[in-house]
């Protein structure tokens, strides 16, 4: 009975995101409602489903996430960024389309620095969409590069996705980040390859031009190397030091925000734009912890009914190859991108995907990259696509036109793909840099 009512909660918990009612609420009605038919009795359930939550917010691993979202809006704000794309544009200067490939080399450095991918397509899209605009880029081309390389953002550590997808599986955080380090690589390679392939063989998506290198005053070169040597030295203390075992990913977290923002004062920010980032970053951060709260009801639910086993055995059941599973997974990860955000994907299929994977015998931390990936690649499809809207909301340029972001964003698209299949088929991209260090 148990495992009937998780697929009642379950198609019902579909129903009401289809009818817009929030991914939050949803859960929390379904994970209440579910537990009360099973216990029959409404103080349990209520009892339940409290202490759930409370466990969940005593979590210290919680803590990261406002952590690393502050950090990387402090370097945004602060103007490291652009001193950063600035950087990566003058030591690209003989590749085709040089300043797509910079673009996507600044989002690679800088989604070491920040959590999320929406700060990188935002202030990507104000620094470098109107410079290769100007010297005659495409713009479905030029708004692609910026779109498709702020995902990398989800991947390249730290990363808010997975730091969920280690909070919903108990898996380590700090093996996570290391284990997203090469895949995401790996995808900025892919991308630069595509970026220079598409400018040679159609040389008016990104024409060449000489003009003559311009050195910078000495108050750029200064604000330049701040900001680049601070972005290094970021990632330094975050990755390096939760490689080398010195930080615990929260206490990685805590240096990495406090240095950003001693690079935020030294780059020129002062009490009143440190505190609207401080509100910035809690109006990112409020709604994905209300969501992980939630979360964890809803992971009660399928354990009290459960809800995996009977739904693994479905899947098992049906005797498809293991491939097949897999590829199911994708086509329904790729439908829900169409329709919420990466978190709330990962929230709701999870906790019921992850387990298949593991008696399929995959490596679990393989099989979290290639999920991130796939879901990554949700931020790119219409109708919802985040980042397209992010970029559409952020370009000073009245002309781009979604659908241009969206055309633009279909290589990109399809390279994340190319990248999950990748790690699927060779795990050690995804475990060498976690069974060295850890």
């Amino acid at each position: 009975m148990g495992g009937d009512i998780v697929v009642y909660m379950l198609v019902l918990l579909i129903v009401l995101i289809l009818l817009g009612v929030h991914i939050a609420v949803a859960l929390a009605t379904c994970s209440a409602l579910g537990v009360y038919l099973m216990l029959g009795s409404f103080e349990a359930a209520v009892s339940i489903l409290s202490n759930t939550a409370y466990e969940a917010v005593r979590k210290d691993v919680f803590a990261v996430i406002p952590l690393f979202v502050l950090m990387g809006d402090i370097i945004w704000r602060s103007g490291a960024a652009a001193d950063l794309y600035r950087i990566c544009d003058r030591g690209m200067r003989r590749l085709p389309g040089r300043l797509a490939i910079a673009t996507i080399a600044g989002n690679t450095v800088f989604a070491a620095v920040t959590g999320v991918s929406i700060a990188a397509a935002a202030a990507f899209s104000r620094i470098a969409y109107p410079q290769m605009k100007e010297v005659g880029y495409s713009q479905s081309f030029a708004l692609g590069a910026v779109a498709g390389s702020a995902c990398l953002g989800m991947l390249i550590p730290p990363s808010v996705l997975l730091i969920v997808w280690a909070i919903l599986t108990e898996m380590s955080v700090g093996a996570l980040f290391l284990a997203g380090l090469l895949p995401g690589l790996l995808l900025a390679v892919l991308f630069a390859g595509y970026v220079i392939i598409a400018a040679i063989l159609k040389p008016e998506l990104a024409p060449a031009y000489t003009e003559p290198l311009v050195t910078p005053t000495a108050e750029e070169a200064r604000s330049e190397i701040i900001g680049g040597l601070g972005i290094v030295g970021l990632v330094l203390v975050v990755i390096g030091g939760i490689w080398t075992g010195i930080f615990t990913p929260t206490e990685a977290a805590g240096f990495g925000a406090l240095a950003a923002l001693v690079i935020g004062w030294i780059k020129g920010m002062r009490w009143p734009q440190l505190v609207e980032t401080l509100f910035q970053a809690g109006r990112t951060t409020a709604p994905i912890m209300f969501l992980l709260i939630t979360a964890q009801m809803y992971s009660r639910l399928l354990a009290l009914g459960g809800g995996v086993n009977y739904i693994q055995g479905v899947f098992l059941g049906a005797d498809l190859s293991p491939f097949m599973i897999m590829f199911m997974m994708m086509v329904i990860w790729i439908i829900l991108g169409m329709l919420v955000d990466s978190v709330s994907i990962i929230l709701l299929t999870v906790p019921i995907f992850a387990p298949i994977a593991m008696s399929l015998g995959y490596n679990p931390l393989a099989f979290a990259i290639f999920g991130i990936l796939v879901i990554e690649a949700g931020l790119l499809t219409p109708p919802f696509g985040l980042l397209v809207y992010t970029v559409k909301g952020s370009v000073p340029d009245p002309t781009a036109t979604l659908s241009m972001i969206f055309r633009g964003s279909v290589p990109y698209f399809m390279l994340i793909l190319v990248a999950a299949v990748i790690v699927l088929m060779i795990p050690s991209l995804a475990t060498w840099l976690p069974s060295v260090a850890l």
